[in-house]
């Protein structure tokens, strides 16, 4: 039997395909195609006929639990039948995106599993001497890039963060559905779910889908600094983000945060104001197709990632930025 690829194939709430997923497909069609191994998606739910039958076009095969009692994420049942899963097929490598869910599935699959994880990976390849994955992601707070290998234990899993793969076009493979059954023979489940209550942002564009995105770091001061920003952002129609650093100093919330804790973002424009540049937050910007870094300190290891660099003082160069767009803005109105 033909070595396997696995992707967990999450689903959101309103049973859609989350995008993490997508792009874990074309990532794990990368290694498959280098290790001559079957891409196979693994997806569980209820009623998911059609979500498993648009995975299937893209996979060798889908292997899916269609299951009323999986119609919401829950830790113990999931982590059940997954196990149960990689044991009978025995699959080489799996992976999973770090999303809330994936991060709560992926270590307690491991655990059972006795093998290693490696989590919130930002690039994968394959280790040419060994022939294994080669998992990429921050560590030591961020100051280097690790490349970590699991040398005697399969399956090799990993979480990989969203957003730093791109969702490439896959050529149709119409793979075949295995409609698997779960027996459930574990202890009596301790968590059960009672509700639903989608939570939305107002007024907050998506960081992974903004064109334009006006960061600040501890260079921006405070709160107030952020003001400076949002109007540069409004003008471009796009949104503001920031670094951990004016996160964990209170000044705006997680949600804006870009970086290794944060999301990762692939804008047109990104501009990194008064950001030190530390690897966990460049790591999640470098898809960017212009950095526009803005400091006093002309040593700052964010201008080793930027396009355009501008040694000065932010408060001044935000705001005569932000004049200059909007008069020729008006001035292409009026033309």
């Amino acid at each position: 039997m033909k070595s396997e690829v696995w992707v967990y194939t999450e689903l959101g709430y309103d049973k859609s395909i989350k995008k993490v997923s997508r792009e874990l497909l074309s990532a794990a069609a990368r290694l498959a195609e280098k290790t001559e191994e079957e891409l196979v998606a693994v997806i569980f739910g209820y009623e998911i006929e059609k979500e498993s039958s648009e995975i299937a076009r893209y996979a060798d095969k889908v292997i899916m639990i269609d299951d009323r009692r999986f119609n919401y994420y829950g830790t113990e049942r999931y982590t059940d039948a997954f196990t149960k899963l990689i044991r009978k097929y025995k699959p080489s490598t799996i992976l999973i995106g770090a999303t809330a869910n994936g991060r709560d599935l992926a270590p307690r699959v491991a655990c059972r599993m006795g093998t290693g994880l490696t989590a919130d990976c930002t690039g994968l390849d394959i280790d040419e001497e060994s022939g294994k994955v080669a998992w990429i992601r921050p560590a030591f707070g961020g100051k280097l890039m690790a490349t970590i290998l699991c040398p005697d234990r399969y399956p090799q899993i990993g979480t990989i963060r969203p957003g730093v793969f791109e969702k490439t076009e896959l050529p149709e493979k119409n793979g075949k559905i295995i409609h698997e059954t779960f027996d459930d023979t574990a202890p009596e489940v301790r968590v059960v779910h009672l509700d639903f209550q989608e939570k939305k942002l107002e007024n907050i564009v998506n960081l992974s889908e903004a064109e334009f995105i006006v960061s600040g770091g501890r260079g921006v001061g405070g709160k107030e600094g952020f003001e400076k920003l949002k109007e540069l952002a409004d003008v471009l129609g796009g949104s503001i983000g920031a670094s951990r650093a004016a996160v964990d100093s209170g000044w705006i919330g997680h949600e804006y945060q870009v970086g290794q804790t944060g999301q990762s973002v692939k804008p047109k424009v990104y501009f990194a104001c008064g950001i030190s540049g530390a690897v966990q937050h460049t790591v999640a910007i470098t898809k960017s197709d212009i950095i526009v870094a803005i400091n006093q300190d002309k040593n700052a290891d964010v201008f080793k990632v930027a396009d355009y660099k501008i040694i000065g003082d932010l408060h001044t160069v935000i705001p005569a930025l932000t004049k200059e767009i909007k008069q020729l803005k008006l001035k292409k109105e009026n033309q």
